[in-house]
């Protein structure tokens, strides 16, 4: 038996009922359709807002919920990740890119931009990584140049999530190039002369997810569109990259959870050798081993999140978290995937889309390569 979750109160588990729901009507029904077309549509986004799943922690003078608790953005990776969706980034627009305006925004910003992404009618995105630097944020080349009145902002970037969706892209840029960490954050808006979109980029997984590149040709940037100060932007993605981290690690491992289930399903009816594979002593070890390690992870990962509503997630837990988690998936679901034999090979098997959707959880975010690095540095290694 599951070990009790007391993280979640009997508010959170009625959150989780309503998206659920939500889910079961207004998504589930039409992934496969999504992922043919290589997109969402923008009316899933202004339901979800419509229902309160939109930016549930602004302020209700913005027309958020003010759910100043990271519990109910949690139940909806979770969610989520239980239907291996690949496509509806809600996560990104609520945990990722919206925490950048409600913490470093003005007044005045946060008047114009966060009531619109409660709604839907604004759909977010952040621009960090670049055809050439990855992981490495210090050497973006991405320029933007202060010209009194506004800044000229010029570049390239590439894996953009929600990139041809998107109505606002948080772009990050250096301004002193004298200087690797001096760097700004950019509100770019759909309609910005300068700005292009690339095309949508094929991947391994995440068919209904539009990820796409993005250009900057002199785009005139007024002043009110800056977050923060120009020169602190790598602070503030460093600040913000533990939440983004954290929603990764939650998500994958409920995809694990998710895959382990169904696999479990899956072994008791699926006959060979005139038995159900789940009678093999194979099969009962491997998914026994596989239950005991989704156990513990989800024991790991609960804290991490009880330590973010406290205030004191550091960094580098954030990074383990991620790293033992999208491991953890990664292992999980391919093992699940044998068990399935050759129907798990099979796309219309949910278990070989998680296999495709769920590898990229090692890469981004900064490569797991990278999140022990910095775990290493925060040992005084």
């Amino acid at each position: 038996m599951d070990f009790p979750r007391t993280l979640f109160s009997q508010d959170h588990q009625l959150f989780r009922e309503s998206f659920r729901s939500f889910l079961s009507q207004e998504v589930e029904p039409f992934q496969e359709e999504w992922e043919e077309q290589g997109i969402v549509p923008r009316e899933i986004w202004l339901k979800a807002g419509e229902l309160g799943f939109l930016v549930t922690q602004a302020d209700e003078k913005y027309g958020g919920l003010g759910l100043n608790d990271w519990c109910y953005d949690a139940v909806m990776l979770e969610e989520l990740g239980r239907i291996n969706d690949s496509g509806f980034f809600l996560p990104l627009h609520n945990c990722i890119v919206s925490p950048y305006i409600l913490t470093y925004g003005t007044e005045e910003q946060k008047k114009r931009l966060i009531p619109k992404m409660v709604s839907g009618e604004i759909i977010l995105a952040i621009a960090m990584t670049e055809p050439g630097t990855g992981s490495d944020l210090a050497g973006m080349k991405t320029t933007a140049v202060d010209c009194g009145d506004h800044w000229l902002l010029n570049g390239q970037k590439t894996f953009i999530s929600n990139g041809i969706l998107s109505d606002l892209v948080i772009v990050a840029a250096k301004t002193d190039v004298h200087h690797p960490h001096a760097m700004g954050l950019f509100m770019i808006e759909r309609d910005d002369p300068g700005f292009e979109r690339g095309r949508c980029l094929k991947k391994l997984g995440l068919h209904a997810q539009d990820t796409s590149e993005l250009y900057f040709h002199n785009v005139k940037v007024p002043k009110e569109n800056v977050l923060g100060n120009p020169l602190h932007g790598f602070q503030y993605l460093t600040e913000k990259l533990a939440t983004e981290r954290l929603s990764l690690a939650i998500s994958s491992l409920a995809t694990a959870r998710a895959a382990l289930e169904g696999t479990t399903k899956y072994v008791k009816q699926r006959k060979a050798f005139g038995k159900p594979i789940g009678s093999f002593q194979n099969t009962k070890f491997k998914l026994a081993e596989l239950k005991t390690e989704v156990e513990i992870g989800q024991v790991y990962i609960d804290r991490m999140i009880q330590a973010l509503n406290e205030g004191n997630l550091t960094g580098e837990q954030a990074c383990g978290g991620k790293y033992w988690a999208t491991e953890l998936a990664c292992r999980v679901v391919d093992e699940c995937l044998q068990l399935h034999g050759g129907y798990g090979y099979m796309m219309e098997y949910p278990i070989c889309k998680m296999f495709a959707n769920v590898r990229v959880g090692k890469i981004y975010a900064g490569t797991n390569e990278i999140m022990k690095m910095v775990i290493a540095k925060g040992m005084g290694l």
